[in-house]
């Protein structure tokens, strides 16, 4: 392989693991205005990316020479001598990513989940989505004129979309169902879906080329395939959830921040600006992503302390990015907001904490006296005990977190709702798996051997030692390049491990993990193999006993993750849900105003109706009687409309008219365990029941007919 060649099969790895943040980014940036201004359609959506995308994949694409020393594992240490880490790409590497990226996306095409009906968060992003698909703008209206006006027995609320301000609003950051629309204005609820596995493969993607930025490309191929074959990445990219279009950005703008230490000053500036706005967008699409930046805002006051503008242009994509997200909170969001507030509001105090702590570090780096002291601090550092310190604190975390169960158990007395139901969920989870009843159990305790569960063991203590001595070298002012990288796995693992704050049955908890513990994790664990080969090959064996180990300690990485993830390989969950709906959907009438009568079926089916219908959809509160029933279905009629009642059985709606089934589904969901890998999948049952009923007879003349 000659020197062109390595350096032109660098560049296409670098560009194509970047280019999908570049764009989902570009997106977020020209749709999130049209959704405030409520025009968020095709056209000008479409007319706006174009132009804003080519601008950004221009800049954020420029490739140039390196301006500094690597220092990984493969290398010497930080120096104006050290080669770009990328020039050691091969074409071989790049197809073995490209290979592993196109077998996961088609696998994953096959295998997606159609998880439309409303139980848990992909159904209702998808709802969301279909709706800003159709209609382009938000808050939901209840169309109370479809009902003959507001009537006490009727509500328009349901799981994850609030009763607000006069209209429902969508749970959750608009950012995710922006990025799914498209989808919807292709093939609707289906198209919606299909985006799932494509940001899945995204995810893979980028992984990939963080990995051959900071660890070497010789590895990217095995860490997309090690992330691949991981069961939270196959089972988040069959459902549309959020992590996946964060996971892109956040590993795509470090990738970005990397690129940014090669070229001219002006592409420098350019791909910081960058990096900084995919980074700050993540908090438009979960708002717990501004937890996941904070250390990158600390960075940017270090640059800009050190005099390097390009900290300025960091510190400004990622205002901007921020600022689109907590404004999009605040405007379209703020019930979600409200519901969140007792984390929000300590978050966004820390965040000002950094913020506040970051500039008084700039300022008193450009400080002459201040400065030169905390320089000499730096050195003393270096030279002294505390790297070695910080290498012996990470194993000790470890093995904490690995003894936490022995002194501790999580748990949460119910004060609220919401609470008390997830409490009942836990106690129908531990009553299925033969466990003792406690609905106040949390199972936080077992984090570490939640991410021991889909990383395996050999993976979680390479991680260990990659982490001990990524922290060692930092410390001595090597590996520099692995700083923003280090930085936020290190901070964002720790908080997620402390406190996951999810219902903690799986694999539903492992999204948490899947967010950036598991791929950061997955990336020290690649760095300590690739420290661990280094010296290794110190020891002068010979090249093939050298392959032969290599890939037996591949294998041993690779079969633990397999054997978790075996159940799911061949498991499809959630099946015919869109051929259902859509029957409903042909069953109900341009005309029809639906009413659902039972509690369940309202969960589930409100919002559908709603949005993939086309057509009004109330529900009657708990205590509403036959009677006041009939008197909603007179409102309807006098309104011009024709009533539709629905139900989870026959005796829900048959006391209104003739009542015939619409929806009755068969199929697999996933399984749910909580002290242990999951195991596979569960039975479940659909079943919706419409009465249409028919207008009350009217006596002839003033006679009995007789």
């Amino acid at each position: 392989m000659n020197e062109r060649t390595s350096t032109s099969a660098g560049r296409v790895l670098a560009r194509i693991t970047i280019a999908p943040a570049l764009i989902v980014a570009a997106w977020l940036a020209v749709s999130l205005p049209l959704l405030l201004a409520g025009v968020f359609h095709p056209a000008p959506a479409i007319a706006l990316f174009v132009p804003v995308a080519a601008l950004m994949l221009r800049y954020g694409l420029r490739y140039g020479p390196r301006g500094g020393g690597r220092g990984g594992p493969d290398g010497p240490g930080d120096g104006p001598e050290e080669p770009d880490v990328l020039d050691g790409a091969t074409r071989r590497t790049v197809a073995g990513v490209l290979a592993v990226v196109a077998v996961f996306t088609v696998y994953q095409v096959f295998m997606l989940s159609e998880q439309i009906i409303v139980r848990r968060d992909p159904a209702s992003y998808v709802q969301f989505a279909v709706w800003l698909a159709e209609h382009g703008s938000l808050p939901i209206p209840r169309s109370l004129w479809a009902f003959g006006g507001a009537d006490p027995a009727l509500g328009f609320e349901s799981p994850a979309f609030y009763a607000a301000d006069g209209a429902i609003v969508p749970q959750f950051m608009a950012g995710f169902p922006i990025v799914l629309a498209p989808g919807g204005w292709i093939a609707g609820a289906s198209g919606v879906l299909l985006m799932a596995p494509l940001l899945g493969a995204c995810c893979v993607l980028a992984f990939a080329g963080l990995v051959a930025r900071l660890v070497g490309p010789r590895w990217a191929p095995a860490g997309a395939l090690l992330l691949a074959a991981c069961l939270p990445m196959l089972w988040a990219s069959r459902n549309t959830l959020s992590e996946l279009p964060a996971i892109v950005l956040l590993l795509g703008g470090l990738s970005l921040i990397d690129d940014a230490r090669r070229g001219e000053p002006r592409a420098v500036r350019a791909k910081y600006l960058l990096a900084g706005l995919a980074l700050g967008l993540i908090v438009l699409v979960r708002i717990d992503g501004l937890r996941d930046v904070l250390p990158l805002v600390a960075l940017a006051g270090l640059l800009v302390g050190l005099r390097r503008r390009e900290g300025y242009w960091l510190a400004g994509g990622l205002l901007l990015g921020v600022a689109a997200g907590l404004t999009e909170g605040v405007v379209l969001s703020r019930p979600y907001l409200e519901y969140l507030r007792g984390s929000v509001l300590p978050l966004l105090v820390i965040a000002a904490g950094v913020v506040a702590a970051a500039a008084l570090l700039a300022v008193l780096l450009r400080l002459d006296g201040t400065s030169a002291r905390l320089r000499a601090l730096a050195g003393a550092v270096r030279a002294g005990r505390l790297p070695n310190v910080l290498a012996g604190l990470t194993v000790l975390v470890f093995l904490a977190f690995a003894a936490r169960p022995l002194f501790q158990t999580v748990t949460r007395v119910p004060d609220n709702p919401d609470d008390r139901l997830n409490a009942q969920f836990i106690e129908a989870v531990q009553k299925i798996n033969g466990m003792p009843l406690d609905g106040t159990r949390q199972y936080t305790e077992l984090s570490l051997y939640w991410v021991a569960w889909y990383i395996g063991v050999p993976a979680l203590l390479f991680a260990v030692v990659g982490a001990a001595v990524l922290g060692r070298r930092l410390l001595r002012g090597r590996s520099a390049p692995w700083l923003p990288a280090y930085a936020v796995i290190v901070w964002t693992t720790t908080q997620v491990l402390l406190r996951p704050g999810i219902t903690p049955d799986h694999p539903w908890a492992s999204r948490r993990l899947i967010g950036l513990v598991i791929p950061g994790l997955l990336l020290f664990a690649l760095f300590g193999a690739a420290w661990t080969a280094r010296r290794v090959r110190r020891l002068g064996y010979s090249p093939r006993v050298l392959r032969w180990g290599a890939g037996v300690g591949f294998v041993v990485l690779l079969a633990p993750i397999v054997l978790v993830a075996a159940p799911y390989l061949v498991s499809r969950t959630e099946q015919g849900e869109v051929a259902a709906v859509r029957g409903l959907c042909g069953r109900l009438g341009d005309d029809a105003s639906v009413i659902a009568v039972e509690r369940s079926t309202a969960d589930r089916f409100l919002q559908v109706v709603r949005g993939m219908c086309g057509v009004p959809a109330a529900r009657t509160g708990p205590d509403a009687t036959p009677g006041d029933v009939r008197r909603v279905i007179g409102k309807v009629r006098a309104a011009g409309r024709t009533p539709v009642l629905l139900g989870a059985q026959r005796a829900d709606v048959a006391p209104y008219g003739p009542a015939e089934q619409v929806v009755r589904i068969r199929t697999e969901q996933d399984g749910r365990t909580l002290n242990e890998p999951p195991r596979g999948t569960w039975g479940l049952s659909i079943d919706v029941w419409m009465s249409r009923p028919t207008a009350p007879t009217r006596p002839e003349g003033g006679g009995s007919g007789g």
